[in-house]
């Protein structure tokens, strides 16, 4: 059995991962061949934070994504188990009490429990949240990891199309088939600040622009992200390159002589309740709609896209109203 997937995003080599594990022969198709600056989930932030995601995101992105972060090291990825710190400025202290509201797994700190997390937010904040069974992973590390498995288990990743394929994992670009798909416009930043050292992703909330800051290591960060409702994909607006500084500069004044490494944008792909579908039409399988949660989320999709493919399993997410008939 050989099984044709179109996309070498995250979600197509997630499967991909998934069903060669399972003795499954994979031939892996994308108009930009290896993962690289053309694939949405090179941007990704990848954070493995279901809890927090809970503030925003309806229940089954709470409870599958606590797959993620064994899935991953088990997959070959880097997965740094530190938890997630969420705080927020005095003047914005109610909204760390809504998030608290509308989240779990979370544990209250004062002033001296965030420093202990972060000496280099001592003084900072007055209060926080730790997600203390939360993870990141590099996502770009990551997929590298995919594709090396895949090839060491006798796959390809070939650039170009196939109209023939078994599985569609295009991400937006498979708004050719799937007219109720939309683009939901990401920007984000990598900088590098070797003032400031965190060991974990921390969240800073505010009413208008949420910001969250992932390290990488050696001072290098990722910044992100907007959330701005276009399919447009190329250009970050100045409002937004501000409102970002910004946010980073009241996390801590070091950054406002932060090195700008690299701006990113890409469009995520998403249905209207920003929930990830599967579908069947014809003899093609479209797994699509990860939204935001491309990392938290690609390992239980593969899991049961592989399920189905390979013994006719139907998955929680089928999309029954528009299944094939």
């Amino acid at each position: 059995m050989t099984v044709s997937i179109l996309g070498a995003g995250v979600m197509g080599l997630a499967l991909a991962s998934e069903l060669s594990g399972r003795g499954v022969a994979v031939r892996i198709t994308d108009r930009g061949g290896v993962p690289g600056p053309h694939a949405c989930s090179w941007w990704a932030g990848g954070m493995l934070a279901p809890f927090c995601e809970g503030e925003t995101a309806e229940e089954p992105v709470v409870r599958l994504g606590q797959q993620a972060a064994g899935w991953w090291r088990a997959h070959g990825a880097e997965v740094t188990a530190n938890g997630t710190l969420v705080v927020a400025p005095g003047r914005d202290a109610a909204e760390l009490t809504r998030f608290a509201r509308r989240t779990q797994g979370h544990v209250a700190l004062d002033g001296a429990g965030v420093a202990a997390l972060e000496p280099d937010l001592a003084g900072r904040f007055a209060r926080g949240l730790h997600f203390p069974d939360e993870a990141h992973l590099a996502p770009r590390q990551a997929l590298a990891a995919l594709a090396g498995r895949l090839a060491a288990r006798g796959g390809a990743i070939e650039t170009g199309t196939d109209e023939r394929a078994d599985v569609d994992c295009r991400g937006l670009a498979a708004r050719d088939v799937l007219a109720d798909l939309r683009g939901v416009k990401g920007e984000m930043l990598v900088l590098r600040c070797p003032e400031v050292a965190l060991s974990r992703p921390v969240r800073l909330l505010h009413p208008r622009i949420p910001l969250y800051i992932v390290p990488r290591g050696e001072g290098v960060f990722m910044l992100g992200a907007t959330m701005i409702e276009s399919g447009e994909r190329g250009r970050i607006t100045a409002r937004s390159l501000l409102e970002m500084l910004s946010a980073a500069w009241a996390l801590h004044p070091a950054f406002g002589e932060a090195e700008v490494l690299e701006i990113g944008v890409d469009a995520r792909p998403a249905f209207r309740d920003n929930l990830p579908r599967i579908r069947r039409r014809g003899g093609t399988i479209y797994v699509n709609g990860l939204y935001r949660h491309g990392f938290l989320l690609a390992p239980a999709m593969a899991r049961m896209a592989a399920d189905l493919v390979v013994g006719g399993a139907r998955p929680e997410v089928m999309d029954e109203d528009r299944a094939e008939r």
